[in-house]
């Protein structure tokens, strides 16, 4: 790997690959780190090998999955390290340049770049009930990779719980698959079409494709004959004699307590943007009311307040990998006119179909955040549950701290909330909420955990292989 590359991309996904693909076309020196064994994120995951591979599967995941292929083609001849774990970028040196550490195979190794993009895309918000943590509970988005990946589904019952458009998807692919579901419990809350209505003609006109697909997969959800309960809250998974999960119980729209037997119970209450290196570098987050999250602060480009450091997909704001894709080509040609690779009008040019079509793809996003809102009760979990999963806190221990706290650090100093290995990955949102509900702020007002290096866990033969 040479001393200095011209760019670093953070993430295989849609929005690196896109961003991969722009960025040879304009002759950078660009290298492509991923965590992952093969490239696609999550949304396309595997999809290269299964196109080869398992090329029937592509009938039920659907031709939105097959469409990754192309990426990965697009994207072809990059320099791509995949088993690539990123845990550290440091600050400007002084040359201009910001070192990126990674690890693979158990060896870390160091690669400088003038100037970074993080790709690292969303993750589903963590749902925490009582149960969550029981086995057998997992998320929409799991079942969905394990289907990918693998061709693996769950066997027995299978339960999908929560809103948004994911389980939708997924109940399609698995009725496509001939894969049965038990249940649907449809947690949106009451009332929510008719606030998305004013929305429909401005997604009508940006993205037409994605809401006929969208108004398509309702139908089809509807038609399956899978059982459906509409307007449910206040899920809570029950153990087995195994201990395993064996049933949910909600309640239905009536109030009245239901309880379905479940072998799997697959969790989804939308996505998040994922907030670790974009912490880590100290670019400046914003609170996004409506879907509940920080977000980073970005230019038209995906450039951070920290220079030199881009954020392009879902990492940046949740829109989609449609969306996703733009964003990584307008990121890279921002890159390419600050490297001297094209001028200013040029850039713009080629800019234009991208920022058009980004246009549409938030008209849709606001109709999707007027239908499927982040819970209200996400931010108040039942005392008994889990709401840090690694030193198993509880949001009854989190409330007798909440209300005379600093903030989610101090939260960590006094009950280890968010120093376990995801390293407050899955628990920082519902901190930051509980502890600005407990105080009578707002999540803005509370803030973040402060991210430090080594966002993932690494060993002591990996630090130890820096030096080498």
């Amino acid at each position: 790997m040479s001393a200095v590359r011209d760019l670093v991309i953070i993430g295989a996904g849609p929005a690196g690959l896109a961003a991969a693909a722009e960025a040879r076309d304009h002759e950078l020196d660009a290298v492509m780190l991923d965590e992952q064994p093969e490239p696609g994120g999550q949304i396309y995951r595997s999809v290269a090998r299964v196109a080869e591979r398992r090329p029937a599967d592509l009938g039920f995941l659907g031709a939105d999955y097959a469409h990754g292929a192309s990426l990965v083609d697009a994207a072809s001849g990059i320099d791509r390290r995949q088993g690539a774990t990123v845990w550290q970028i440091g600050p400007t040196a002084n040359d201009g340049t910001r070192e990126v550490i990674w690890s693979r195979d158990g060896r870390a190794q160091r690669v400088s770049g003038r100037t970074v993009l993080i790709a690292t895309g969303a993750m589903e918000r963590p749902v925490p009930i009582p149960g969550w943590t029981l086995p057998g509970v997992t998320t929409v988005g799991a079942v969905q990779v394990s289907l990918k990946q693998a061709a693996i589904y769950p066997a027995g019952r299978l339960v999908i719980a929560g809103s948004g458009p994911l389980p939708l998807l997924l109940a399609e692919q698995l009725r496509a698959a001939r894969i049965p579901v038990a249940a649907i419990i449809d947690t949106t809350p009451p009332g929510r079409l008719t606030a998305a209505m004013a929305h429909v003609p401005m997604a009508a006109l940006g993205a037409p494709d994605t809401l006929c697909k969208g108004l398509a997969l309702l139908r089809a959800r509807d038609r399956s004959g899978v059982p459906v309960w509409r307007d449910a809250f206040g899920l809570r998974a029950e153990a087995g004699p195994d201990g395993a999960v064996a049933a949910v119980r909600f309640r239905s729209a009536s109030g009245e307590e239901e309880r379905i037997e479940a072998d799997v119970l697959a969790l989804h209450e939308g996505v998040v943007p994922n907030p670790q290196l974009t912490r880590l570098v100290g670019a400046e987050h914003r609170w996004h009311a409506v879907q509940r999250c920080f977000h980073p602060v970005t230019d038209p480009w995906g450039e951070t307040t920290v220079a030199g450091v881009f954020v392009a997909g879902d990492g940046g704001g949740i829109l989609g990998a449609r969306a996703a894709e733009g964003s990584g080509r307008l990121a890279a040609l921002a890159v390419a006119r600050r490297l001297g690779r094209l001028n200013e009008s040029a850039q713009e040019f080629q800019a234009a179909r991208w920022q058009m079509r980004r246009l549409g793809d938030r008209a849709l996003r606001r109709l999707l955040d007027a239908l499927y809102p982040a819970p209200d009760w996400i931010a108040a979990p039942d005392d008994d549950a889990v709401v840090c999963r690694c030193e198993e806190i509880t949001a009854a221990q989190l409330r007798a701290v909440a209300g005379h706290t600093a903030g989610p650090n101090q939260a960590k100093a006094y009950l280890r909330c968010g120093m376990g290995p995801c390293q407050g990955r899955l628990c920082g949102l519902t901190v930051t909420e509980m502890i600005a509900r407990a105080q009578g702020t707002t999540p803005a007002q509370t803030g973040y955990y402060r991210i430090r290096a080594p966002i993932k866990p690494v060993t002591v033969d990996e630090l130890a292989s820096l030096s080498e």
